[in-house]
């Protein structure tokens, strides 16, 4: 039997048992915000986009490491909105990750304000829309977290910080879409590439020569890994998705679906403009675009040929993955050092291997992890878990290995322990990249490879300076490898919610001693986490 809540207005009144909002010492920002459509022009014909305040992109958000952010969303399209937050950590507030299954749409007309705190983190991520293809068409936005100023940073301040949202797009509109998976159709090759919202040679970062500048890139798009890079200039990567990393030089980055860096440059080259370029790796053609790099004393507008980059080396994007590193010595939102948090001494209890598919069920174009491509529930699991409603969801829905079988819709959730520490094997055996992301958690990255996973993949694992990040990738068919996994670790720690790109599954971690370090008001002896990964 299907459960319905009978109106939004019970979703809103349930969200208040899950708020937790922290003491006086803790700074609030406020955000109100209009989502409404509106004509957009990236690629140069007129497109029905998503807006924020009449923005597209949406505004960035600005935090410090543990404000407390209370953003009004008021929904003024024709249609059910939700918006997810890409990395931050759900540690008190799961209820507000802003996924269908977890949290309660907003429905046209109304608003919904979500209450986050970014306790105990720092770095670069962003925002989008989860629902319905909307982010094809925009509502997404940058997000940043700023050190306290008594926590140190391993490097000196930027002369500037600027957020650098890049991603494939289509010219159709999200329903438009939607509508080919429903025929049962996987989606073409997109139109073009985005940098900030705009079309080739369209967006431009001013900079003074001699001076040092932060960016922070997120890859926004629906498909495509991206590769960006910066005419005669080299950059140092410094951070990934809330952790310090070891500074090394690159003079490209592979971003991934759903990957967010921080890098920074040095305007060291003689006074002119220079390309910015993103173009699509692992596709055929290759999609290019590019931006403009402008001295404030240039004597020179952009022009020549424009930089090549990789295309589809596979050995090359893995390697520069595999350098990704945690710098140990770096505070992070605390002074303690990073690498204080010893991972690799502590003993994993369980191992999970997660492997994606595609294939059509009910003529429809669907992607499933370990066979089961999720099915929304018609009540939030989280409100169901609360009030131990029967019959939305069921634990165990979902194997905790590949079934080798062919795709089925459910609602799947998975069982786990509470504090416990979990191995993840995310295995891709399809000819395209897949990005799995953890909302509202990190994971230590160990290691990732070519061919299939074994028990004797772990003698090569990294177990000192594997970064924490939220989003990983794994390679599958191309090029070199038949098919390729990527290994992480994760801490099962309190209540949380989290979400990624489809496919997606549930992680529902039990336990009733966690209730003492529960902050969310939810009652005893309950299931206590939702995690959802895809």
């Amino acid at each position: 039997m299907k459960i319905m809540l009978p109106n939004f207005a019970v979703c809103i009144a349930i969200g208040a048992l899950f708020i937790a909002i922290a003491g006086a010492e803790d700074p609030y920002r406020f955000f109100n915000w209009n989502v409404t459509y509106g004509n957009i022009y990236p690629l140069g014909v007129r497109q029905q986009g998503i807006l924020i305040n009449g923005q597209f992109p949406g505004p960035d958000i600005h935090s410090v490491t543990n404000d407390n952010l209370i953003i009004n969303v008021i929904n003024s399209l024709d249609e059910p909105f939700l918006i997810s937050w890409n990395g931050v950590q759900q540690r008190r507030n799961s209820f507000e990750d802003g996924v269908y299954g977890t949290t309660c749409p907003i429905p046209p007309g109304k608003n919904f304000t979500y209450i986050l705190q970014v306790k105990d983190q720092i770095g670069s991520f962003y925002y989008f829309p989860s629902l319905a293809f909307h982010k094809a068409v925009g509502g997404f936005g940058g997000i940043r977290i700023l050190s306290r100023p008594r926590i140190p940073v391993p490097f000196d301040e930027p002369t500037d910080d600027f957020t650098v949202l890049i991603g494939d797009w289509y010219k159709s509109n999200h329903t438009a879409l939607k509508a080919i998976l429903d025929r049962g159709h996987k989606l073409r090759s997109p139109d073009g590439i985005l940098i900030n919202g705009r079309g080739p040679n369209s967006a431009s970062f001013t900079v003074q020569q001699g001076k040092t500048y932060r960016l922070r890139i997120s890859n926004v798009g629906l498909q495509n890994s991206l590769n960006f890079r910066i005419q005669n200039h080299r950059m140092k990567l410094v951070e990934v998705e809330g952790t310090h990393t070891v500074q090394q030089m690159y003079s490209s980055l592979d971003v991934h679906c759903g990957q967010s860096y921080s890098v920074l440059f040095t305007a060291d080259q003689p006074s002119q403009d220079y390309y910015i370029v993103v173009s699509s790796r692992f596709t055929t053609p290759t999609l290019t675009t590019t931006g403009v790099l402008h001295y404030s004393n240039s004597a020179r507008k952009v022009s020549g040929p424009i930089p090549g980059g990789p295309t589809i080396q596979v050995d090359w994007s893995l390697n520069q993955a595999r350098s990704i590193r945690t710098n140990l010595t770096a505070s992070g939102p605390r002074p303690n050092p990073q690498g204080s948090y010893h991972y690799g001494m502590i003993n994993t209890s369980r191992t999970i291997i997660i492997q994606s598919s595609a294939g059509q069920v009910n003529g429809k174009q669907r992607y499933g992890l370990n066979s089961v491509s999720f099915k929304p529930a018609d009540t939030p699991l989280k409100l169901a878990d609360y009030f131990n409603i029967g019959g939305v969801f069921r634990v165990g829905s979902i194997s905790d290995k590949p079934t080798g079988g062919g795709l089925y819709l459910d609602t799947s959730v998975m069982g786990a322990d509470y504090r416990t520490f979990v191995e993840i094997v995310f295995q891709n055996p399809e000819d395209i990249v897949q990005s799995y992301h953890l909302d509202g958690y990190q994971f230590f990255v160990v290691g990732m490879d070519g061919g299939v996973w074994t028990q004797a993949s772990r003698n090569v694992y990294n177990l000192r300076d594997g970064v924490a990040r939220s989003t990983i990738q794994s390679s599958g068919h191309a090029n070199i490898w038949a098919n390729s996994f990527t290994y992480v670790f994760i801490p099962t720690r309190a209540r949380s919610e989290t979400n990624s790109q489809s496919p997606r599954m549930h992680v529902f971690v039990g336990g009733q001693a966690a209730v003492t370090l529960d902050h969310s008001n939810l009652p005893t002896k309950q299931p206590l986490t939702l995690a959802k990964v895809s």
